[in-house]
């Protein structure tokens, strides 16, 4: 016993418990007071205003939708007015007779005779005469009443006939036809309709939506509610959220949002609703069991769509969010194209091409930008930027990708600059080193924004010859370029790695995804794990033309419907940027009917001199050799270049510099950085597609 009372006492003196006794992991909890703080500051606090109220526009909005709809019902009913008085007139022999029926019905208290035939019929004699006896005083009362309102009526009509002026019995002949003759309507065809045709849709309620989750086949959710549990606990009424109900709260344990996305068709089944109106989401900075479920009144693609605040007038500042589309609520969605890059993403015809003209369309009202546009697809869908665009090239042909990799290239450049100057420019100028909207308005600076917009982007990427150098510029400017005021805007209808490299889709801050058919292409887009968080593109329909998720400004992912800008309106828009850059003076390039500077750089092809410079006799080269040989080849390209450019050069094509051990001009041995004639004539293999030049 001593033993044990020693060996307790070695366990308490080692902060672990004493033997055979049992360990309480739930501490107990505090007071109540102290419990009750606790909930009071973890709680989430909901607005005093709603948001609707709070902002000017939703306000201005809802206002004159009410105001329209008062106005339309009053002009509809005002030009009937006539048709009404007529067919009211017509009814007032039926509404008439209507009146004295029910009046004589009344006095003799016929809504009581079933009961007494009842009793009569069950031959209970007592509850009869009881019912006898109340049948004859109503009678009596109801006869007084009658008789006294009769006389009273006439002598009222009588007086009112040869006292009141001709208006007055106007008036209160009107008045009288127009109620009996309401009274005498049919039951099946009212005299007025509504001016106003609201669409019937069902409130929805918590047993609806408990109804629903329990039809998905979810195995927690079935058993809780088999056990007589409801499946989902609601953490907050079921409240009005735009033009639609919202509903919130938990998940059974171990049940996911993901999981109810992946039955949204089902859902919508047990809502019986349209799939367009069911938008099931993850609540952001909850649990992955919180469900966000909005159900709206009208399909999102096919509800009306407020017109695009700048489709008729205004002008745009890139260093500000710009509305470009609007949430399943109608509230309009803004994105603020300066710092970012951007990737679009769908499969065809859903919209992919319209976005990003929208974006660029963006991008042209703000007088100061640049815009380099390039419609690889070759269909004119971006012809009407061109009337504003620096560089502007439409198609797939040698020509064309000739052009953009030039352009490119003077792009590329055009960042190397930008950068000494950031560098340059005192801290208090530039204090986070990077452009500014103040910095961007000096035109002596030369840091106005630039925007590239490339339509079926996998066009570059894949080409046989510039595809390499193509994805490590376009690398370059995904990665620095948001900081020195240049944005990448890229889409394609293939989303996968080879169309968008990853260096680029990794770096990309703003994701437009539309609809896509699986995973791989998903994440490719909104970024790896976004699939099983349940932000799927997949779940759009056929019919959710325009229709995204958008990934950007800092918050999670939107469900975003982009405004519908057509050819014309886009035609029109762009004749409105031209103009406020005829007045501000910075209309250039292509606008102007410039072309870019012919750069002999173009027209070479580096690997076929790289051939040609490291002779078959020397099958390894240093740089400093390499270079001099590619000088003699081209003065005019390769004249300047320093080892540190080859390097860069060599690198998209995957060849890498080597030890190469020489002799230098004194006779010494060297071991330097070189390239292996083997390495160049393998790239160019696999460019080609040949196995003769290896």
């Amino acid at each position: 016993m001593k033993h044990d009372d020693e060996n307790g006492e070695r366990a308490a003196d080692s902060g672990g418990p004493p033997p055979d006794e049992v360990t309480l992991v739930d501490r107990p909890g505090g007071s109540s007071a102290v419990r009750l703080m606790d909930r009071v500051r973890d709680s989430k606090r909901r607005p005093v205003v709603p948001p609707w109220a709070r902002s000017w526009r939703e306000f201005k909005a809802a206002g004159s939708g009410v105001a329209a709809y008062g106005w339309h019902v009053v002009a509809y009913h005002a030009v009937r007015a006539p048709w009404y008085q007529l067919r009211l007139t017509l009814q007032l022999p039926r509404g008439a007779a209507r009146f004295i029926g029910g009046a004589l019905r009344w006095v003799a208290d016929a809504e009581g005779q079933p009961f007494r035939s009842a009793a009569a019929s069950k031959e209970d004699i007592d509850y009869y005469l009881k019912l006898s006896r109340q049948r004859d005083r109503r009678v009596r009362w109801r006869s007084v009443v009658a008789l006294m309102a009769s006389v009273t009526g006439l002598a009222a009509a009588l007086a009112l006939f040869v006292l009141a002026p001709t208006w007055l019995l106007a008036l209160s002949g009107y008045v009288v036809t127009t109620a009996l003759g309401w009274l005498g309507q049919p039951a099946d065809e009212p005299v007025i309709h509504r001016a106003v045709e609201i669409p019937k849709t069902t409130k929805l309620t918590s047993n609806i939506v408990l109804r629903a989750l329990g039809a998905l086949g979810i195995q927690a959710i079935n058993q809780e509610q088999a056990k007589g549990g409801p499946g989902f606990s609601f953490s907050a009424p079921i409240t009005r959220d735009g033009p639609g109900w919202l509903a919130e709260g938990d998940l059974p344990y171990g049940v996911t949002v993901t999981d109810v996305i992946e039955r949204r068709d089902k859902l919508a089944s047990g809502l019986r609703r349209p799939l367009g109106t069911v938008w099931p989401e993850p609540v952001p900075d909850e649990h992955t069991g919180r469900l966000r479920l909005w159900v709206g009144d009208q399909d999102m693609s096919q509800a009306r769509q407020e017109s695009w605040p700048l489709a008729k007038s205004g002008t745009v500042d890139l260093f500000r969010p710009v509305s470009w589309g609007t949430d399943q609520r109608g509230r309009w969605v803004g994105v603020t194209l300066m710092f970012i890059a951007g990737v679009i993403g769908a499969i065809p015809r859903m919209g992919k091409t319209f976005l990003l003209r929208l974006l660029l369309l963006i991008a042209a009202l703000d007088p100061r930008a640049e815009l380099h546009t390039y419609d690889l697809k070759g269909t004119g869908d971006l012809d009407p930027l061109g009337r504003v665009a620096y560089r502007h090239r439409a198609g797939e042909e040698p020509e064309d990708i000739a052009y953009g990799i030039a352009a490119m290239r003077e792009l590329q450049g055009e960042l190397r600059r930008r950068a000494k100057v950031i560098r340059s420019l005192p801290r208090d100028v530039c204090p986070e080193s990077k452009v500014t909207t103040d910095l961007a308005s000096k035109r002596s600076l030369g840091l106005h924004p630039i925007v590239v917009g490339v339509d079926e982007c996998q066009v570059w990427f894949e080409h046989h010859k510039h595809g390499a150098e193509f994805k490590e510029i376009c690398t370059d400017l995904v990665k620095r370029g948001p900081a020195l005021g240049i944005v990448l805007l890229l889409s394609t209808q293939r989303p996968d790695k080879d169309s968008i490299p990853t260096a680029i889709s990794a770096n990309a801050s703003a994701r437009w995804c539309l609809k896509v058919m699986g995973q791989v292409e998903n994440d490719m887009v909104l970024g790896t794990g976004a699939y099983k968080r349940g932000v799927r593109a997949s779940m759009f329909a056929w019919g959710d033309k325009g229709v995204c998720y958008f990934l950007g400004e800092g918050a999670d992912a939107r469900i975003v419907r982009s405004a519908n800008i057509d050819a014309l309106q886009a035609d029109s828009i762009a004749l409105r940027a031209r103009a406020a850059r005829e007045r501000a003076g910075t209309l250039a390039g292509h606008a102007l009917g410039e072309q870019p500077e012919a750069d002999p750089a173009s027209s070479y092809d580096l690997l076929s001199d790289l051939a040609a410079a490291i002779p078959a006799a020397k099958p390894k080269l240093w740089n400093e050799s390499v270079l001099a040989r590619l000088a003699d080849l081209r003065p005019e390209v390769y004249g300047e270049w320093n080892t540190d450019q080859l390097t860069a050069a060599l690198r998209p094509y995957g060849i890498r510099t080597v030890q190469v051990w020489g002799t230098t001009e004194d006779g010494k041995g060297a071991n330097r950085r070189g390239v292996r004639r083997a390495d160049i004539l393998r790239a160019i293999a696999e460019r080609d597609g040949s196995a003769v030049a290896a």
